[in-house]
C-alpha cells in the first residue's frame, strides 16, 4: 500500500468481503482494538477505515454495540419518460396529506413566474413501502388556473395526473423540465420521513409548462437509499443517406 493512507486499506480489506457477500448484513464487525491488533495498524486507523464505511453505506454504528453490515436497501425507481408526465409518487404506496392555498414565497413564485404573496394551492403526499415513508412529493400551483371550478387540486379524483386535471380546465401542458440535484434534508420534511434533519436527500424539482408560461410546479424529495430515477428517453433516428 505505498503512498495509500492506512485507513483507506483497511477501509479495502473490510469492503471488498462486504461486497462480494462473504460478509452477510446483519454481520458484527470486529472492534476497534481488535481491527487495531489484527492488522497491526493503531485504533486512530480503525476507527477512521470503519467511519468511511459507515459514510458509504455499507456499514452501520449502533450505539453501545458495535459496527455492522448494513442491509442492502430495498430499491424504488420512479419511472421519467419523454412521452409521459410521470410525476408523484408511483409506485409508491400514496397517502395525501394535504391540499390548502397560501401566499407564495420567493421560492415559488420564481418557479411560477408569480409575484410574492400570490395564492396558490399546495398539495403534498407521501410515498410508503411496508408503512415506512421514502418519499415526499410537494407540489405548487397558481390558485387563478382553476379557482371556481372542479378542476382545483382539491377536487381532483385520487390517481388524476395534473395533465388530465388542467387539461379539462383548458390548460395544456405542452412541455416539462426536471432537475434533479442532492441537498439536506430540511424541517419539515425530515418530520414526515421519518429521518434525521440534514441527511442527503434525492430532490427532483419538476414543473410543467402551457407554452412559454409555467402551470404547476414540484419537488420530490426521497431518501438516497431507496430510490432511484429512471429515465427511459426515445432517440430520434437520423435517415442514411442513400435511402
Amino acid at each position: 500500500m505505498p503512498g495509500q493512507p492506512r485507513y483507506l486499506w483497511l477501509a479495502d480489506q473490510l469492503r471488498t468481503p462486504i461486497l462480494n457477500g462473504e460478509l452477510t448484513p446483519g454481520t458484527r464487525l470486529p472492534s476497534r482494538s481488535r481491527l487495531a491488533r489484527s492488522y497491526e495498524v493503531s485504533e486512530q486507523v480503525s476507527r477512521h477505515a470503519l467511519r468511511l464505511l459507515v459514510s458509504e453505506g455499507l456499514v452501520e454504528a449502533r450505539p453501545g454495540s458495535g459496527y455492522y453490515v448494513r442491509s442492502v436497501p430495498q430499491i424504488h425507481r420512479f419511472s421519467r419518460t419523454d412521452r409521459s408526465s410521470g410525476s408523484g409518487v408511483e409506485p409508491l404506496y400514496r397517502r395525501d396529506i394535504d391540499t390548502v392555498t397560501e401566499k407564495a414565497c420567493d421560492l415559488v413564485s420564481r418557479r411560477l413566474a408569480i409575484r410574492d404573496g400570490d395564492a396558490v394551492y399546495r398539495t403534498r403526499c407521501l410515498g410508503l413501502t411496508d408503512g415506512v415513508p421514502v418519499a415526499l412529493h410537494t407540489a405548487w400551483e397558481p390558485m387563478l388556473l382553476t379557482h371556481g371550478t372542479l378542476r382545483t387540486p382539491a377536487d381532483a379524483e385520487p390517481g388524476t395526473s395534473v395533465l388530465d386535471r388542467l387539461g379539462a380546465a383548458g390548460v395544456i401542458i405542452d412541455r416539462v423540465v426536471e432537475e434533479v440535484g442532492v441537498r439536506p434534508l430540511r424541517e419539515p420534511e425530515a418530520s414526515m420521513l421519518q429521518l434525521a434533519a440534514g441527511l442527503p436527500v434525492l430532490v427532483v424539482e419538476r414543473t410543467h409548462y402551457n407554452g412559454q408560461r409555467p402551470v404547476e410546479t414540484s419537488d420530490l424529495v426521497g431518501s438516497v437509499d431507496h430510490c432511484r430515477l429512471l429515465y427511459r428517453l426515445s432517440l430520434a433516428r437520423t435517415p442514411r443517406k442513400g435511402r
